[in-house]
């Protein structure tokens, strides 16, 4: 190491070289300035003392949208599309699919399984065939039957969503067995529920209310699919027919 008698700055174990006065403009900070704060610089993430949260956080950098939003999750139009399907009584609004997404319909797909699994009716495999089929089948009927088209997200997405009171019916079926009065009046009411919220925003959105009755047709019946997954362990064997019979 070796130090320049002409320069103020001082070799130290971790310093190479030690900048001349024609590297002034890439140094703008003078000795004294580093001298005021310990003779050491402190970097900045996000020009701000919260920047390395901002970098790991979902809030993202000032000026710049949210994780979250960017990956097309957005809670306050799950909450409003839930509350939507929740009371169906309401009016609904025509533009409340203008934002088609996925996120919400995924997770109810996903804690319905999951409900099902834990009272023993492992059913993925049905619940995302039943849904993939019926969505195509319900796309392809709105289509032909409307003049204003919509996209298959946006049918995926209502579905989706008015599922959620099948979700509680496998809530329920967690705790009480519903083979059997119980469990199939529930899955009445379910299917009538889920399909007056479908009918209802597909009607809303389409302007075809003198065609609703031709719409929750189709969707009943695939709403039929899913209350029968939570009634009946479709799939099973029939060893376990013959053990309940013993």
């Amino acid at each position: 190491m070796w130090q320049d008698s002409g320069s103020q700055y001082s070799a130290s174990p971790l310093q190479f070289y030690a900048p001349g006065p024609h590297q002034e403009q890439f140094y703008p900070a003078s000795q004294s300035s580093l001298e005021g704060t310990g003779g050491s610089v402190t970097p900045s993430f996000g020009g701000s003392a919260g920047g390395w949260w901002t970098a790991f956080g979902t809030g993202g950098f000032e000026g710049e949208p949210p994780l979250l939003e960017e990956l097309g999750i957005n809670f306050s139009h799950i909450q409003a599309k839930s509350m939507t399907v929740l009371n169906p009584l309401q009016q609904v609004d025509e533009r409340i699919m203008d934002d088609a997404d996925l996120a919400g319909p995924l997770l109810f797909f996903f804690c319905f399984g999951m409900l099902l699994l834990l009272s023993g009716k492992p059913q993925f495999g049905y619940i995302y065939g039943f849904g993939l089929l019926g969505s195509i089948s319900i796309y392809t009927l709105l289509n032909l039957m409307s003049d204003k088209a919509i996209d298959v997200y946006r049918v995926v997405s209502v579905l989706g969503y008015c599922l959620l009171p099948m979700v509680g019916v496998g809530a329920v079926s967690v705790i009480v067995t519903l083979d059997g009065h119980l469990g199939y009046i529930l899955s009445i009411l379910s299917i009538l529920w889920c399909t007056y919220a479908a009918s209802g925003i597909f009607v809303a959105v389409l302007r075809m209310s003198d065609q609703r009755l031709l719409v929750a047709y189709p969707v009943a019946l695939l709403y039929g699919c899913f209350a029968l997954l939570s009634v009946f362990n479709v799939g099973a064997g029939g060893s376990g027919a013959t053990r309940s019979n013993r």
